[in-house]
């Protein structure tokens, strides 16, 4: 696996970080998840509000969702058919058995690492929650790869790139990464040895 990282400083943005990140034969990859980690940035942290990973036409949606530290999930289920959904991640390990509708009670994600998703009823059901210790953080569309994070304090961090693809057990690629005072800071990411 071999991460390739270019720092630049550009006077487009101040505060801001530019990732582009490409798969082994230098393709655009949608849906690898980069942020930014630091001991300031994780003072940062706010949960989110309202946040939902639906089951709808037996899939999870979205397929991977990111939220920060100490976020509370809700799973409603908007299929005809009921869903047991549950996850023995060492991140999080929970189980909302056999059910319809919206559970009452959010799952409280408080720990940061990649939660993996099943249902007991529908095996092809899969589906990944990344928890962040961070407030800098975006997923890549598939038409370019890349992504921009605004607002980012100036100093050094440590850019972490994950994909769906990596092999079961696999951290995210890291890189340091300096943002610096004014413009931009640049960054490209070739992600090698993804599973198909």
């Amino acid at each position: 696996m071999l991460a390739v990282l270019t720092l630049l400083a550009s006077g487009a943005h101040a505060g801001a970080v530019q990732v582009e990140v490409s798969d082994a034969a230098g393709k655009p990859l949608a849906d690898a998840v980069v942020f930014l980690d630091s001991a300031e940035a994780r003072k940062q942290v706010r949960p989110l509000a309202g946040v939902e990973m639906a089951q709808e036409k037996r899939q999870f949606v979205p397929g991977v969702l990111v939220v920060p530290v100490g976020t509370e999930v809700l799973f409603p289920n908007r299929d005809s058919v009921r869903h047991h959904v549950y996850s023995f991640s060492p991140a999080k390990k929970f189980e909302l058995k056999l059910y319809s509708g919206t559970p009452s009670n959010p799952v409280l994600f408080d720990k940061s690492g990649v939660v993996v998703l099943g249902c007991n009823i529908h095996d092809q059901m899969v589906g990944w929650v990344l928890v962040v210790d961070s407030p800098h953080y975006a997923r890549t569309p598939a038409a370019t790869g890349k992504v921009q994070l605004d607002n980012v304090p100036p100093g050094t961090y440590t850019l972490r790139t994950w994909h769906t693809r990596l092999p079961v057990g696999t951290p995210a690629l890291e890189q340091a990464l300096t943002v610096p005072a004014t413009g931009t800071a640049m960054a490209s990411v070739r992600m090698t040895g993804l599973q198909p």
